[in-house]
């Protein structure tokens, strides 16, 4: 990915105030939402890659929660990162009680490195067996790192028409509430097109002003997927 490119994302994303921060992502919680027509998990992997290289952190730790895919395919997606995949044996609780060993176990000062990726939050439901309160209270628990942790930071995709069929649960809605940085991911409103893949839509509700108070940003750009990259640019602006 070019420079231009990659500043674009990251001032969408809000990662280009957070040089100083322990993690790129600084206990921000992040949602991606996106759709079988065009996938999102690109941004997830930009993301987990973005963690793992961190030239300004070498103790960013990344706690994997995959129930999407094995951990090989996001393995070649990193080219060769080592990582390992978090897991429970009985249920969600066992699963936050590993995720909160591995917290625990680490240096105080690294806390505040680690970061969750969740991939993906609508087969968590599959997981516990339909039990939508389990998965609320799961979530709602992992949101928890972040505050009681500052630092610790939280990252989800989610398909989003997974329920489009039927009403959009409430652990759905309480983490698009929750979300610090809600990423939707869609497809272009005029149809196909062979040099554009999708477009996405940014929302960060944490930029401050220098004031100090809270703005909401929105960020409308598109994006192309290329072998090893993907270049983002405005609509119109390519050149």
């Amino acid at each position: 990915m070019d420079s231009r490119a990659r500043n674009l994302l990251d001032e969408a994303l809000g990662l280009d105030q957070l040089t100083q921060s322990k993690s790129p992502l600084g206990g921000k919680a992040v949602l991606i939402e996106d759709c079988v027509e065009t996938s999102g998990s690109f941004v997830l992997h930009q993301l987990i890659k973005r963690l793992l290289t961190a030239t300004s952190n070498s103790s960013n730790v990344v706690l994997f929660l995959a129930f999407a895919n094995p951990f090989s395919h996001y393995d070649r997606i990193l080219l060769g990162e080592e990582g390992k995949a978090g897991g429970g044996r009985s249920g969600l609780f066992a699963l936050f009680a590993n995720i909160t060993k591995v917290l625990n176990s680490l240096p105080e000062g690294n806390r505040k490195c680690l970061t969750i990726v969740i991939d993906d939050v609508s087969l968590i439901e599959v997981a516990a067996h339909g039990s939508s309160d389990h998965v609320l209270d799961f979530l709602h628990y992992c949101h928890a790192l972040t505050s009681n942790h500052h630092g610790c930071s939280l990252v989800m995709l989610n398909h989003d028409d997974f329920y489009s069929s039927m009403d959009r649960p409430v652990f759905l809605k309480q983490m698009e509430y929750a979300a610090d940085v809600l990423v939707k991911v869609k497809p272009l409103a005029t149809g196909l097109a062979a040099d554009v893949h999708g477009q996405m839509t940014v929302l960060n509700r944490d930029q401050c002003n220098r004031r100090g108070s809270l703005n909401n940003r929105m960020s409308n750009f598109q994006f192309r997927i290329k072998e090893n990259s993907v270049e983002y640019f405005y609509p119109g602006a390519r050149t």
